[in-house]
């Protein structure tokens, strides 16, 4: 079967597996959809896309119904050069509205202009024409979904002017505004905004490790739903994530005072829970392995699991060195108490404290913390590093050097460099190999087939965590009196 036949047949059966891997332009309406819409025109006049700017480059627009822009994002980004798909990559999961082309293109180590003739060439549009297409994007999601006023849904996405946001609108999505709102209803339940995923999807063991891990008294858990308090400058509010299997999305409640943090607070939720990732590509790579083709099967759908922000993660696996999870969870607590600001929450009578700036630690006096003179000192160290630009925890940047310079800072080992790296800058083909459970697992697997996963190493990390770390309490279940 061809691979547009095959395309054609997961449109007909609206398989959410294949959400965002590819689009579907419909040749008498003109409009493109995701292969979940509910549409389904005849053979003949379909073709498909491997994304979607290669349908708008045909001349398709986006369908109103399915909304392509809502899609997960693909792993497979479209470009030929490695700058052109690393940009793209970067591009649409940027936490910024604000897009500065001389800033962008020194991330990749070339000009702006330089970079702006390879996305001409490969794509047919600039990188910041597809960074004002996403501020749009997230806009016609704002006016279907929440019951946000226009005025604010154009200030949430950047634009100072409500007559430039309706004419730039009404350009790329061919109807106003207004247009798209009117006839929808509203629940009055506050900001809820869904996020989808490509099934299967391991939610459960993302929001075990989430609660295993929980930051101090910023997060709490009732059942499947995990809240969050929050905060961006001085401003504070609180997020609460739960799953609707069924819809394949996850469900954001926002509670903020600036709208302008809708777009940072989603794309962090995007990161937190690995949504962009494709379970059934990353399936086919570790399954040549016949063992971990078994621990699939009882997990599916794995994520690679992060935190919400990437200075929190780090500090806590400096604290989490050679510990205990729980002692490592009561250490991050104790270090929020001691160094962090007054959220102006409360939550069962007592203050919420936010999790301290990298300046808010140099300045703390950390004698109260129970932790070794050295590990104190390279929180110092860490945090300094961070503050003085000698360290980043950019995302973009080369995997390798970054753990250079952190293995630097007195007091960092291999373990702590691998496991910041993997968690807090996403990389999905880092393994810890000195981690307690790994270091476990390492005796069932081998290195050399682990090392085949590539660039996928991350994902088998996280199923190793999932399946031993499960293993090991059961065993520690069986021998309770």
């Amino acid at each position: 079967m061809k691979r547009d036949d095959i395309y054609y047949q997961a449109m007909l059966a609206r398989d959410p597996r294949f959400d965002g891997k590819f689009f579907v332009g419909v040749k008498t309406t003109g409009i493109y959809c995701r292969p979940i819409c509910p549409a389904k025109p005849k053979r003949e006049n379909t073709e498909f896309f491997a994304n979607s700017h290669l349908a708008e480059a045909a001349g398709y627009r986006p369908c109103l119904r399915c909304r392509p822009e809502s899609a997960p994002q693909s792993p497979a980004w479209m470009g030929k050069s490695a700058t052109v798909q690393r940009a793209l990559k970067v591009l649409n999961s940027s936490e910024v509205l604000e897009f500065n082309e001389d800033d962008f293109a020194e991330k990749f180590g070339v000009s702006a202009r330089h970079l702006r003739r390879l996305f001409i060439d490969e794509i047919g549009k600039t990188p910041k024409q597809l960074a004002f297409e996403n501020r749009l994007n997230l806009s016609r999601k704002l006016i279907v979904e929440t019951s946000l006023p226009i005025t604010e849904v154009a200030f949430a996405v950047g634009f100072g002017s409500i007559r430039r946001f309706n004419d730039a609108f009404k350009e790329r999505f061919k109807k106003a505004p207004r247009e798209i709102r009117r006839n929808r209803t509203f629940e009055k339940n506050g900001l809820q905004i869904s996020l989808p995923y490509r099934p299967p999807f391991d939610y459960e063991g993302l929001l075990n490790t989430y609660r295993n891990h929980r930051i101090g008294n910023l997060e709490w858990f009732d059942g499947d739903k995990m809240t969050r308090v929050v905060s961006f400058g001085k401003q504070v509010g609180q997020i609460s994530i739960s799953n609707i299997p069924e819809k394949s999305s996850l469900l954001v409640e926002i509670d903020f005072p600036d709208t302008s943090a809708i777009h940072s607070i989603l794309h962090r939720v995007r990161s937190m829970f690995d949504l962009d990732s494709d379970p059934v590509m990353i399936a086919n790579a570790l399954e040549r392995d016949s063992k971990i083709k078994r621990m699939l099967k009882s997990y599916p759908g794995i994520r690679m699991f992060s935190g919400w922000d990437a200075f929190e993660i780090s500090i806590g696996a400096i604290l989490g060195q050679l510990v205990s999870i729980e002692f490592g969870r009561t250490l991050v607590h104790d270090l929020i108490e001691i160094a962090g600001s007054d959220s102006g929450l409360e939550r069962d009578g007592k203050t919420i404290k936010l999790f301290p700036t990298p300046a808010q630690i140099l300045e703390a006096d950390l004698s109260a913390l129970k932790t070794t003179g050295i590990r104190k000192q390279t929180l110092k160290e860490f945090s300094k590093a961070v503050v003085e630009g000698r360290l980043s925890l950019d995302s973009t940047q080369d995997i390798e050097q970054f753990q250079k310079s952190v293995l630097a800072i007195r007091g960092i080992g291999p373990w702590t460099a691998h496991y910041i790296a993997l968690k807090a800058l996403r990389s999905t083909d880092t393994f810890p190999a000195s981690d307690l459970i790994l270091n476990r697992a390492l005796q069932h697997h081998s290195q050399e087939v682990i090392s085949q996963m590539s660039p996928w190493r991350g994902y088998v990390a996280a199923l190793f965590w999932r399946t031993y770390s499960e293993n090991l309490s059961k065993k520690k279940k069986r021998k309770s009196p």
